[in-house]
């Protein structure tokens, strides 16, 4: 399967992937659906491209292998997730080394069905047999810019990457994809979406440090300034009912004007208890006061009912947006058909899934995109996130990797400071630490759409990684 050739955009040949492991633990458990979240792998990976005239590369990403996200069947443990994403990965990168020389979308393209397919053979979801592929192709884009001396806002706006019509979105035939992305302006500020999860205490801490990083919500507020939030969901209509008033009391309280998403990752069992989750959204006091206040609905079904059930007697109070169930690239517009509107852009289902997504959302009315986390680290993951979400357009971005880490958590300290050095405008030093910079709920991305290669002028210590093969040990 081959694309035209956007003229100018520059082809290249992968010559070597590197991975390797960095041991997260969370500094407070993170509730998800039905998983309580204490530790997990990032990965990292390294790829080398050499580019015709240009010499070779070197470019790099780095993604949170967070279990029961990717593949929530139970018969499935938190090391068999891992192992997939894992493998995923390697196909990806004997795929692509030494291949022959294509654009970047164009590699991307060539190998996306057989990855699909090898990964469904495997036994894994959609979302694990993406992952390799979407990971690998941001170092990928990365190096390529770097050989050609470009920021990323710069290449993809002359189209460096090669994106042009293709069979892998057929709907979207016609569409002028460089000028399209020649009139992308990202700006150069993002507000951050804070995540509320399950277990997150609603009360101020009276004994809080002012150098520590915030535990409850109210200190949460109070240091960062958010106005724009993300509440997680349990399944229980009642209890999230409940949860829910309680947490929009203390938003009225200390964040008046605020915007709020929910997500339900996949927790509802069917239409029928989402329709009393909708019924009792509709008469909530706190949300009937201010309506516009709900953004919308994430991902409540779980992802196969979300492609087979229509969604035309459900009388949600907003919008309901896709997220676990964007598995594969014709995922959404199916989705759209049984009545969905919404699909989040997230740096683990890949870079031109969203381009592609974004431009669907564009080309037909009444559809929209939102940019969420997978708790994206500072550094590698959390910088190039930003700058896609940018790149987009969106005007906000769910955060929450700063919030459950610590800083750069084990990274060796000389990395955290020369990404502190590079980005003085996303990260501070307080506390001994180099951390996220929020103010006034905002994070600044001048630094990172200024920077050559994929919103990075600072690099990860590859030498102070563990073996891509003990990731598995990590959960």
């Amino acid at each position: 399967m081959a694309t035209a050739i956007v003229a100018e955009a520059p082809l290249l040949r992968v010559q070597a992937v590197e991975a390797g492991v960095r041991d997260m633990h969370l500094r407070l458990p993170f509730k998800f659906g039905a998983v309580v979240l204490t530790r997990c792998p990032q990965l990292f990976v390294r790829a080398t491209v050499e580019v015709p005239g240009l010499g070779m590369a070197t470019g790099f990403c780095a993604e949170m292998m967070v279990p029961r996200w990717f593949d929530k069947r139970p018969a499935r443990s938190h090391a068999d997730n891992v192992r997939d994403l894992q493998a995923s990965l390697l196909r990806a990168a004997d795929a692509y080394r030494r291949d022959a020389p294509a654009t970047a979308f164009g590699l991307f393209e060539r190998h996306y069905a057989a990855l699909m397919a090898a990964g469904a053979s495997a036994g894994e979801t959609a979302l694990s047999a993406a992952y390799g592929q979407a990971v690998l192709d941001r170092a990928v884009l990365d190096a390529l810019l770097r050989a050609c001396k470009e920021g990323f806002t710069a290449g993809m706006r002359r189209n460096i990457v090669g994106l042009g019509p293709s069979p892998l979105a057929p709907e979207l035939a016609g569409f002028d994809w460089t000028a399209w992305l020649a009139g992308r302006a990202p700006a150069t500020a993002i507000e951050a979406r804070h995540t509320i999860g399950m277990l997150d205490a609603l009360d101020a801490d009276p004994d809080a440090d002012d150098h520590a990083l915030p535990t409850r919500l109210p200190d949460v507020i109070g240091r960062y300034g958010h106005r724009s939030f993300k509440i997680k969901l349990g399944g229980d209509p009642a209890a999230d009912l409940d949860r829910l008033d309680a947490v929009l009391a203390v938003l009225d309280r200390l964040a008046p004007g605020h915007r709020f998403s929910l997500d339900g990752n996949e927790q509802y069992a069917d239409l029928d208890t989402l329709s009393a989750l909708c019924r009792g959204l509709r008469a909530l006091p706190r949300l009937a006061a201010r309506p516009d206040a709900l953004l919308y609905i994430e991902q409540p079904l779980a992802r196969d009912a979300a492609l087979d059930t229509s969604l035309a007697v459900l009388q949600a109070p907003a919008p309901l947006l896709l997220d676990e169930g964007d598995g594969t690239l014709d995922a959404f517009p199916r989705a759209v058909a049984q009545g969905w509107q919404g699909v989040s852009s997230k740096g683990c289902k890949g870079v031109y899934k969203a381009l592609v997504n974004r431009a669907r959302c564009e080309r037909a009315q009444g559809l929209f995109m939102s940019a969420e986390d997978l708790t994206c680290q500072a550094g590698l993951a959390v910088q190039q996130d930003l700058a896609v979400a940018a790149l987009l357009g969106l005007s906000h971005c769910e955060r929450n990797g700063h919030h459950y880490v610590d800083g750069f958590g084990p990274a060796p300290d000389a990395e955290a400071e020369r990404f502190a050095a590079a980005h003085p405008d996303l990260y501070r030093r307080e506390g001994g630490r180099v951390r996220l910079a929020i103010d006034d709920g905002r994070l600044q991305l001048g630094s990172l759409l200024a920077a050559t290669g994929l919103a990075h002028a600072a690099d990860a210590d590859f030498d102070h990684l563990q073996p891509l093969e003990r990731a598995a040990d990590l959960v």
